[in-house]
């Protein structure tokens, strides 16, 4: 059977956390490049799909960006606020190497957005000459109530977006997790599809995802600046994603699964070392 079972995958989660950790540089930012550019197309997909139909059909088919991600070994660093945490538990990495990939990581997703926001508003504007498209208002108005809303409630806002943070990225992070909960491609993307969809339709706050949608609304437009768009929702959300990753998902499933460990050198133990090697390519997320 492709089901595997939970203790299994938080013992492969944390490989892939040591993975995730050691790896170079560049490659790491590579992947965070092009997981933040997959995620901010599917995040166009999925709000035109909003647009012309309805919010939640836009959270079905948004997960097909994180299926992407995911099944390529890609990075996100909302996955890696959940995974690396369980390797510096295990004492496979350190600290410092955990807030290492953090950093590069992110620096790939601001190119990676960015680079598509620009792309993608040069689309909707017929390359500046038009701000007729549907989009073009969404994204201003998206931009705005993600920053200037949350500034207008002054603490409680800071306060609503880091609480929103939190719950976005313990649905993340669940999908995260439960891609490795199949050893089959469709199961992968079964599992990890119920959680993302669930984070995408209760507008909960994903900091790649802002980090597109933020930029873009600005580039068309929004009154926002750069220090309004860290305080208000880049760091707070950052932030908030970490501990959804760190409190919700790992400490959560750690406490749950971890602690039963299979005795050494048993047959439990070669099938396990096998599932984390199966998984490892595939959970870079």
């Amino acid at each position: 059977m492709s089901y595997v079972h939970p203790v299994h995958v938080i013992e492969a989660a944390a490989a892939a956390g040591k993975d995730k950790a050691t790896a170079g540089a560049v490659p790491l930012v590579m992947r965070g490049v092009l997981g933040g550019a997959i995620l901010a197309c599917a995040t166009t997909l999925a709000m035109g799909a909003s647009l012309e139909t309805s919010p939640i059909f836009g959270a079905v088919i948004f997960p097909i960006g994180f299926v992407v991600i995911v099944l390529l070994g890609l990075e996100l660093v909302t996955g890696g606020f959940a995974l690396i945490p369980l390797a510096v538990y295990r004492r496979d990495v350190s600290v410092a190497s955990m807030l290492r990939n953090y950093v590069l990581v992110i620096v790939g997703h601001l190119i990676g957005c960015i680079g598509y926001a620009a792309a993608y508003v040069a689309v909707i504007t017929r390359m500046g000459t038009s701000s007729g498209h549907p989009m073009v208002a969404a994204l201003v108005d998206l931009a705005t109530a993600k920053t200037l809303g949350y500034e207008s409630l002054g603490g409680a806002g800071f306060a609503l977006v880091f609480i929103k943070a939190i719950l976005c990225n313990w649905m993340v992070t669940l999908g995260v997790v439960m891609a490795l909960t199949s050893t089959s491609t469709g199961g992968k993307i079964a599992a990890m599809w119920l959680p993302v969809t669930c984070f995408f339709a209760q507008g909960f706050e994903h900091a790649v995802v802002n980090m597109f949608v933020i930029p873009a609304g600005m580039m068309l437009g929004a009154p926002v600046s750069v220090g309004q768009w860290w305080v208000w929702n880049q760091g707070p959300v950052l932030l908030g994603n970490f501990v959804g990753g760190l409190v919700l998902t790992a400490a959560g499933l750690c406490i749950a699964h971890l602690k039963k460990r299979p005795a050494a050198g048993g047959e439990l133990e070669d099938e396990l070392e096998q599932l984390a090697a199966t998984h490892r390519g595939a959970s870079k997320i």
